[in-house]
């Protein structure tokens, strides 16, 4: 009978709901899907490799030239700002061991590419093609080239889901990197608007202000971009001003995202992590045999 089927399904779905939720039993059977689906991911991703591979072999001379000319003096500005970061992470250490303070250890990262973009419109969702055989684990930061893109949702073997921090459901806790104001930073649902809430309309933060993870929950790293503030509204007799920030992040458009391990956290394969976050951040990541690697 229709109707019994229908109930049963229910009841089916609420009991897997349940067990789910309440027990984690069904992680071994969204990790087995995931893998199953990671050759669709790769078959999605081939053609605009592909794009770029047949590009490559239009390419004259003269712009590869040009292209050689131009990394070679980046190259020698982000040489100069390594070494800036290495004596800046040096002098640090040795303050921290004048003061007693345990010695901060190096953060460490693996490059991922970007592989699959949720087609829900209300879940801010990727795939990258890093998993739990690089060593990846859910709860892990996850940066681009300008700032925190959001954290590891759940991962298979060869591939895990990020949630970005623009989901309506994510949240980072931040300070103003001018004065040191904490606050938290929510997802509004919209990619390029976020939400600083609970600050007291005498809190001094103006537009323009830079925020930062703030390192408290222990969830992400302290000390990098996350949002500008782009406007600062205050209603009257409201305790609270409402405070909107945009994204450092591309989040978006970037391809090529970095997977932070702390320095409590260790590496499936410590041969592809990269140096230190001065020298990775200090913007030069030289890939490994297969990746590079920063927290």
């Amino acid at each position: 009978m229709p109707g019994f089927r229908l109930l049963l399904a229910i009841v089916a779905s609420a009991a897997l709901i349940v067990a789910d939720v309440r027990f984690d039993a069904l992680h071994t059977v969204r990790s087995t899907i995931a893998n199953g689906l990671a050759p669709a991911y790769w078959l999605g991703n081939a053609p605009s490799q592909f794009s770029g591979w047949v590009a490559g072999l239009f390419t004259t001379r003269d712009d590869l030239l040009e292209e050689n000319e131009t990394l070679n003096a980046r190259m020698l500005i982000l040489e100069r700002r390594a070494l800036k970061y290495a004596a800046l992470a040096s002098e640090n250490n040795e303050l921290r061991r004048l003061l007693n303070s345990s010695e901060v250890l190096d953060d460490r990262v693996i490059v991922a590419d970007v592989v699959s973009v949720s087609p829900d419109p209300f879940s801010h969702e990727v795939v990258i093609n890093k998993g739990s055989r690089d060593g990846v684990r859910v709860g892990q930061a996850i940066l681009d080239a300008t700032g925190l893109m959001g954290q590891v949702l759940s991962t298979s073997n060869f591939t895990s889901r990020v949630l970005l921090i623009s989901d309506s459901s994510h949240a980072v806790p931040v300070e103003v990197i001018r004065n040191g104001l904490r606050a938290i930073l929510l997802g509004s649902g919209n990619i390029s608007v976020l939400e600083l809430v609970h600050v007291p309309d005498t809190a001094d933060i103006r537009e323009g202000d830079l925020l930062v993870s703030s390192g408290l929950g222990g969830r992400f790293p302290k000390g990098y971009p996350v949002a500008e503030v782009t406007g600062i509204h205050k209603d009257p007799g409201e305790p609270f001003v409402q405070i909107e920030a945009a994204p450092k992040a591309q989040l978006n458009r970037s391809d090529m995202v970095l997977v932070v391990f702390s320095e409590n956290q260790e590496l499936a394969h410590p041969s592809r992590a990269q140096d230190d976050v001065p020298e990775a951040t200090g913007d030069e990541v030289s890939p490994g045999p297969e990746e590079g690697g920063t927290n």
